[in-house]
């Protein structure tokens, strides 16, 4: 069986994009999506979580269009990124899935599960906010700190909790994520960041009355997040909690947006209850 260090990438066509995506794990169990951060690929997911969750279910992988190795041009809001993944899906045939978004990824996993219900079985949402959610106090900090030049310590204050004890579990995190030495994914070009920025800002509107939309959410969500993100504010969670009909919500002490990262033993052991429960 491979694994996240051994899975090879693959890429499926739809709509005119090449999706890059890495599958494995058990293939008897059911199938969950995982979508990535701001800027994220395949190889920024931390191995220990993968191959937890592969124990038990088939993982996916996939690299939304134009991030790392996928064709196609990047959208400019959160919605149409969600019909690109949908269109992912349906070239894998996957008529129903488990679906984890972490930050900007969870609001593309939100905006998929609000328009197609039917077909995601169960939700987890983690260090990630509704739309017209709370913008980050820290916002002159946080551009400076996501900068090109940006340092492991940058990394870590974005990311983990603030303590030492935070920052060595960062940096253990750092470690693992480097593991895969070959067929990385390469990083995102300047255009799929922009477009990304460009979506991320759309998000803080509104649509409508104040997460009304969030009713539409209706099969049974997790969401997770530090004590203490800087990036998406926690508050952003128990809207998310308050306003998803069927969500529960759990909060890891001493830490940031990262917090599934941070303690990934623990969140593999609360995800693994949720998705099973």
């Amino acid at each position: 069986m491979d694994h996240h260090s051994s899975a090879p990438t693959r890429f499926v066509e739809a709509g005119g994009t090449r999706y890059a995506y890495r599958r494995f794990g058990n293939d008897t169990g059911h199938p969950i999506v995982l979508l990535q951060h701001f800027t994220g690929g395949l190889d920024h997911w931390d191995p220990l979580l993968t191959d937890g969750l592969a124990a038990d279910r088939d993982v996916i992988l996939v690299d939304n269009a134009g991030v790392g190795a996928s064709t196609g041009t990047t959208p400019t809001t959160i919605e149409e990124m969600a019909v690109c993944i949908l269109e992912f899906v349906d070239a894998l045939e996957l008529e129903t899935f488990d679906l984890l978004g972490f930050s900007m990824g969870g609001m593309v996993a939100q905006a998929l599960a609000k328009t197609n219900p039917a077909r995601v079985r169960r939700l987890i949402l983690a260090g990630t906010s509704p739309r017209g959610g709370d913008p980050t106090p820290y916002q002159a900090e946080v551009s400076q700190r996501a900068s090109g030049s940006a340092s492991l310590d940058d990394f870590l204050w974005l990311f983990f909790g603030h303590s030492e004890a935070g920052k060595d579990a960062g940096r253990a995190f750092w470690e693992r994520r480097q593991a895969r030495t070959e067929d990385r994914d390469p990083p995102s070009g300047r255009e799929t960041i922009m477009a990304q920025v460009a979506a991320g800002r759309d998000w803080l509107q509104s649509h409508g009355e104040r997460f009304e939309d969030l009713k539409a959410i209706t099969m049974p969500t997790l969401v997770v997040n530090g004590s203490n993100d800087v990036l998406l504010p926690t508050i952003n969670s128990y809207h998310l909690e308050q306003h998803i009909p069927n969500a529960q919500l759990i909060l890891y002490p001493d830490a940031g947006h990262a917090a599934h990262f941070q303690y990934p033993e623990l969140f593999l052991a609360h995800a693994k209850l949720f998705l099973e429960g």
